[in-house]
């Protein structure tokens, strides 16, 4: 009788939760009704996540899709919402800690997100996973990634390590096509491309295709043409990048996730046993 009367909790409770789902995206998808510079708009919940210290909020991935009246544009973004199952907001403050609910917030690192041409030292059985989203031009990722990644190589089976190419194309255009030659360099089976990439000195808003590569080359002693960074292999594994870092809500580098978590101090792994 108990462990039927807990089935049927459980069951409602899912229930429930659908409910409040279906309400916040058909009340996303309402507001954007009387935008005049909106043709469509669909709205669905990817994740639904704890929000730490405030049990009763949920703080809910939704994923826009739309297309835009003016040149028919296709427009997709992912922001974050917050309910409580009565009251939606996408904005919200804990007076207490003075701080955003958003920075309560940890999604989840997907195991399907460890993919194995991601990982770039280590064992993928390693006993801790950790993931690293970076720009090869960020200032702060070329003082701290060659670093923390130097550092865990030393332990095999201690740490598996994946690499997801992120670069800021608004702050560091001439990263995107650094990132795209590394990749073109990895896709032919030469090891340690990514640590040897932040050595590669270049403007970062340098837009020059033939100057960035000629450094690239230069410094990797490779001979990547132009037209290998948008071979089918290059673009596939950089949109993948890309859509694990959108998934994850990633909106700066470096960013690190510990065995799943997100690791605001990016130093756990030197404090793991």
């Amino acid at each position: 009788m108990l462990k039927l009367l807990a089935i049927i909790l459980v069951v409602s409770s899912l229930v429930k939760a659908d409910d409040i789902k279906q309400k916040i995206e058909t009340f996303i998808e309402d507001s954007f009704d009387n935008n005049p510079n909106v043709k469509s708009m669909n709205v669905k919940i990817l994740s639904e996540n704890k929000v730490d210290g405030h049990e009763k909020w949920s703080a809910y991935i939704v994923e826009l899709d739309a297309i835009l009246k003016k040149d028919g544009r296709h427009v997709v973004q992912k922001m974050m919402w917050f309910s409580d199952g009565e009251v939606i907001t996408k904005e919200l403050f804990d007076l207490k800690r003075a701080k955003e609910m958003s920075d309560f917030v940890s999604i989840p690192f997907k195991d399907e997100f460890y993919k194995r041409e991601n990982l770039i030292s280590g064992n993928a059985n390693a006993k801790h996973k950790v993931a690293i989203f970076s720009d090869p031009l960020c200032p702060f990722c070329r003082s701290y990634v060659p670093e923390a990644i130097n550092y865990m190589k030393k332990f095999p089976n201690k740490y598996a390590v994946y690499y997801y190419h992120f670069p800021l194309e608004t702050l560091h255009p001439a990263a995107v096509e650094l990132v795209q030659a590394a990749i073109a360099l990895e896709l032919k089976g030469r090891k340690n491309v990514v640590l040897d990439l932040y050595k590669v000195n270049i403007d970062p808003k340098e837009r020059s295709n033939k100057k960035i590569l000629a450094e690239f080359n230069r410094v990797m002693n490779s001979n990547i043409k132009s037209f290998e960074l948008l071979s089918k292999e290059v673009t596939k594994h950089f949109r993948s990048d890309l859509d694990v870092a959108s998934m994850m809500m990633v909106n700066g580098t470096p960013m690190v996730f510990f065995d799943g978590k997100l690791d605001k101090t990016k130093m756990k792994y030197k404090e793991a046993k």
